[in-house]
């Protein structure tokens, strides 16, 4: 798998071929279906362009036989997470509406090691200016992503109540730190951190304008992701995995 990481950094900043991806954004779009809601309203649901929900149930397959992992950004404002994901899509990026609530949704799928999966990359989507995300961005998440601007020292200051939030939700899927624009503070690259080293976070030093060390952060934050799936540690995951296993 290597050398297809490589591979895929080299075209990640060329900006060349790619996989299928699809994107979705805060509320409101086309392409939406209706759905009954259980208030008597209507809510719109939406398909992204292979025609699967935009709401999934994780702890199933999707209707194409693909394990679904959901993998959530983490971080203040304006730190670049949108930005690292839509680097990482680079290949073949597609704006596409999936999602109706206050979230952005970015779409992949892969093949990891023989299993296709399909990814959902969830991101604030200005939420986190409230400093706290509702519940139901945690749910049923398999990885977190924690991010900081190396530029602003606020931001990195600000992970251990990002961090406490995430594990009060999600006390035992694999998470992983980042900063973001080393391409604007060099002097940042290599420097140690001690919140990541405390816990035991992968770190990586990152930049959403230049691809630097993007595809690795991603492609590694999948990899464990599905890992989780297959193998949760947390009871209520491992009770949801083995109901799955039975269907």
């Amino acid at each position: 798998m290597k050398d297809k990481d490589e591979e895929k950094e080299k075209q990640t900043k060329e900006g060349d071929g790619g996989e299928k991806t699809a994107k979705g954004e805060g509320e409101g779009g086309n392409n939406k279906e209706e759905a009954s809601t259980g208030g008597g309203g209507k809510e719109e649901a939406l398909k992204d362009s292979e025609g699967e929900s935009a709401r999934l149930d994780y702890d199933k397959k999707t209707s194409r036989g693909e394990l679904a992992v959901k993998v959530i950004c983490l971080g203040d404002s304006a730190v670049g997470k949108s930005k690292l994901v839509e680097r990482f899509l680079l290949d073949g990026y597609q704006h596409q509406q999936l999602s109706t609530f206050a979230l952005t949704l970015h779409r992949y799928r892969t093949n990891v090691n023989g299993t296709d999966v399909l990814v959902d990359f969830w991101d604030t989507a200005g939420q986190e200016r409230f400093q706290t995300m509702h519940p139901s961005y945690y749910h049923q998440a398999h990885a977190a992503i924690l991010i900081f601007d190396g530029t602003r020292k606020i931001t990195y200051k600000n992970l251990p109540a990002w961090y406490k939030e995430l594990r009060d939700h999600r006390p035992e899927i694999p998470v992983f730190c980042a900063v973001n624009k080393i391409d604007e503070n060099t002097d940042i690259a290599g420097k140690s951190f001690a919140f990541p080293e405390r816990h035991k976070l992968p770190f990586y030093y990152v930049s959403a304008s230049t691809g630097a060390n993007v595809v690795r952060l991603f492609r590694d934050a999948i990899s464990a992701a599905l890992e989780y799936k297959k193998n949760p540690t947390d009871v209520t995951d491992q009770i949801m995995e083995e109901l799955e296993m039975q269907e």
